[in-house]
């Protein structure tokens, strides 16, 4: 059974239009020098409760909440993932989970299943500096992009997102994630936000400009593509 490693009792932000807790779940195969949730990647964080607390937290908020957002660390490579899901929509929840794209299998049998009804997937860079991004000396793209195209194929809602950082991303490697995601309904490039929760030092984000430049690159790829969170 899956331990719960944190819970954010409402957000109005991490799933859209919809009022949600926010799931926390350990562990996960990339170490992003930029990553929020660092603890959660090294296995510091101690677990806050079992699935089954969580479960009796969400019996009691009913017609306060109505989804919720399952991040990381990254879901996707705990095996009982599907099980949790179940709980949770069995309680008549709406599910939104966030994922690296690194086990499209998984990510297969939540679509196959109807268990998912958002999907938010990270496309941390171009192909040339993706293992860099995310802390790797080198890493196969074939599932991340086995991911994406099951996204662009299916029915449900998703998302991709990029997190921008100044020091690791330029404007033409937006070109490249452009025709990595040609033709996806929603893109979303968001600027880095530090942290002290942030593992590494010396990151910034980006200026608006650059970020309304990197929008541009992509715009010829995937239409609609959008900043979030910059004036």
């Amino acid at each position: 059974m899956l331990k719960i490693y944190g819970l954010q009792k409402m957000t109005l932000l991490d799933y859209p239009e919809h009022v949600a807790c926010t799931v926390f779940l350990n562990a996960c195969n990339f170490k992003c020098p930029y990553c929020h949730n660092f603890e959660l990647v090294t296995g510091d964080a101690p677990p806050v409760m079992e699935t089954e607390e969580l479960y009796r937290f969400l019996d009691r908020r009913h017609g306060l909440l109505d989804g919720v957002a399952i991040t990381g660390g990254e879901p996707c490579l705990h095996p009982e993932l599907p099980e949790l899901i179940r709980g949770i929509r069995d309680r008549g929840f709406g599910v939104k989970l966030d994922t690296n794209g690194c086990y499209p299998d998984m990510l297969r049998g939540l679509l196959a299943g109807k268990l998912v009804d958002y999907v938010a997937m990270d496309v941390k860079n171009s192909p040339a500096r993706y293992a860099a991004t995310v802390g790797l000396d080198r890493l196969d793209l074939t599932p991340v992009r086995q991911s994406i195209a099951l996204l662009l194929s299916s029915d449900v809602e998703y998302e991709f997102r990029t997190t921008v950082v100044d020091e690791l991303h330029s404007e033409e490697d937006f070109e490249e994630i452009g025709r990595m995601i040609r033709g996806a309904k929603r893109y979303f490039l968001q600027a880095f936000t530090d942290r002290d929760t942030v593992p590494f030092d010396g990151l910034h984000a980006p200026r608006a400009e650059k970020m309304k430049s990197c929008l541009a690159r992509v715009k010829p790829w995937v239409e609609a593509a959008e900043l979030r969170g910059v004036d």
